[in-house]
């Protein structure tokens, strides 16, 4: 953003440097005067300075809570933020304004950020928008309502209004939302010493930046000349005799998901952002792509389980919502399972056994088809399963799911046999166990593939059928061979 330009690239400043010529670098943490009142040995804030800090805004002792907050890191700060709850952080908000800056807003959990913003008048919005890099600026203002979202572009100047608005009219979560628009990009014909006498010139170039983008007449990305390469280039040599030829484009509408498993897979510490005629229009870094990794894999996780965000400073109501239409589907796979068992409720009358046995099964399977699903939908997220390798994916559950049913059958059947002396219900436990295990095992990754091949996520719908298929099929296993061998007789 226009706040955000670095003054002048490759120079050093004088008075950065100690006396006996070594950089005069920042101390480290456990050295600043008085971080130890603040911050344990983790790092996190102590629940003595946030209990002070609290108390100060209860009593309305703003210049003692500014006091308080003032030496704290920015990333400290938006955790303060999130330590508070609600009431607590619109009085920190206020009596701290002129340090909520932009790496605050940066920092801030999403839930926490959008309440905040929300009390914040479009002015102070617009003016923290200005300092932030596109992609932030764009991630605190999607959010807001459209009235609001207008009022707050209206307060900015024409071209940060104009990249904030063209980024939000790209897809939620696409590299169009989180890609940065400053990158610095420079004709194919310029030479290493020219190329280095523009970075120190120019101010108006970005804050940090790893490479320099090569392009031709139509700006289409032709290479990329790593600052390393650049700086110990001989000033007379062509950029296209040093630059890399070979780069990975994003394209612009390309899933976030997708964007880290390409950084993932080929190393990138940034990639060129194309749009649909092939033209550079951003840039993604590394740091984008290390919070949508951590993001994608908790989402993942918790979306198996069905606990929605499993953010602790979500809505209560949303929170409630979320995990209460989840239940509701795994009542109905519940009653559906239940059916089953009361279609044998004669067999367990005359044999109550069945019924201390019966949950055994189904829980067994249960555990095996989560183990299942949970590597097949890692899988399918980080491309490692794919068409290509279908076959002996199912075929590696098969066999393992195999292994598991007669190893743990055979271990129930003889435990059955020493506690009942049964060699028809043994039986009956060894193959119901088999049955099931292979059940798990073919559902756990067949289910999962087969939502993906609908374009349907897996990982939000595929704990529902894995657990019916389970549960319904492993007490009908169990239930029927009983009957079938008259067991009840």
């Amino acid at each position: 953003m226009a706040e955000d330009r670095a003054p002048e690239l490759l120079e050093q400043d004088d008075a950065a440097v100690a006396g006996d010529g070594s950089l005069d670098a920042p101390r480290e943490a456990s050295e600043r005067p008085g971080e130890s009142d603040r911050l344990d040995e983790e790092n996190r804030l102590k629940p003595d300075f946030v209990r002070r800090v609290r108390d100060a805004l209860e009593e309305g002792e703003r210049d003692q809570v500014y006091d308080l907050v003032e030496p704290l890191h920015p990333a400290d700060i938006a955790d303060l933020f999130e330590l508070l709850d609600g009431d607590d952080r619109r009085l920190l908000s206020r009596a701290i304004t002129d340090l909520l800056s932009a790496d605050v807003i940066a920092e801030l959990n999403d839930h926490v950020r959008e309440a905040l913003v929300e009390d914040l008048p479009a002015e102070d919005i617009a003016h923290i928008a200005e300092q932030l890099e596109t992609d932030d600026a764009v991630a605190m203002l999607e959010d807001l309502d459209e009235a609001d979202q207008q009022a707050v572009l209206a307060e900015l100047d024409p071209e940060d209004r104009a990249a904030i608005e063209s980024a939000l009219s790209f897809p939620e979560e696409s590299a169009g939302r989180i890609m940065s628009r400053d990158v610095i990009a420079v004709p194919e014909y310029m030479r290493v010493g020219d190329l280095i006498d523009y970075l120190r010139r120019d101010r108006e170039l970005p804050t940090e930046f790893w490479e320099v983008f090569v392009v031709d007449q139509g700006h289409h990305p032709i290479g990329t000349c790593a600052l390393s390469w650049i700086l110990r280039a001989p000033r007379d040599v062509a950029l296209t005799d040093v630059m890399k030829r070979d780069q990975t484009l994003i394209p612009v509408t390309m899933d976030q998901e997708e964007v880290a498993l390409r950084f993932q897979k080929y190393a990138l510490i940034s990639a060129a952002v194309v749009d649909e005629s092939g033209r550079l229009v951003g840039q993604i870094t590394v740091d984008d792509v290390v919070h949508i990794i951590q993001e994608e894999a908790g989402e993942d996780a918790l979306l198996l389980s069905g606990a929605g965000d499993g953010d602790i400073n979500e809505p209560l109501p949303q929170t409630i919502r979320t995990r209460m239409w989840w239940l509701f589907i795994n009542l109905g796979t519940a009653v559906l399972a239940s059916g089953v068992v009361a279609a044998f409720e004669g067999t367990i009358t005359r044999l109550v056994t069945l019924a201390v046995l019966m949950p055994i099964v189904t829980g067994m399977g249960g555990n095996a088809a989560t183990q299942t699903m949970t590597v097949t939908v890692r899988a399918l997220a980080t491309n490692q399963l794919t068409s290509s390798n279908t076959w002996r994916m199912i075929m590696r559950e098969w066999w393992i799911a195999t292994a598991n049913g007669w190893g743990l059958g055979a271990l129930m059947a003889i435990a059955c046999q020493v506690i009942y002396g049964d060699w028809w219900l043994s039986l009956v436990m060894l193959m119901a166990m088999i049955l099931n295990s292979l059940n798990a095992g073919l559902s756990g990754v067949l289910i999962p593939m087969g939502l993906n091949r609908l374009k349907i996520d897996p990982a939000v719908t595929s704990t529902v059928f894995v657990t019916t298929m389970t549960d319904t099929l492993g007490f009908f296993f169990f239930l029927g061979l009983a009957d079938l061998f008259r067991l009840s007789a």
